[in-house]
């Protein structure tokens, strides 16, 4: 089965064309450590990594 990861940060090393992650494993942890997310937007993509130009 093909995995499909869609990732909007495009200065993103594992970032390509059409919003894809190409990473071949992401880690997502909360924000708040131990603590449970309520909300996209209290996690963290712990897999990012800034692209070189």
């Amino acid at each position: 089965m093909e995995q499909k990861i869609l990732c909007e940060v495009s200065n993103c090393t594992y970032w390509d064309q059409g919003n894809k992650c190409t990473a071949d494993a992401i880690y997502v942890v909360s924000h708040a450590e131990g603590e449970k997310a309520s909300k996209s937007e209290e996690t963290d993509c712990k897999t990012f990594k800034p692209e070189h130009h």
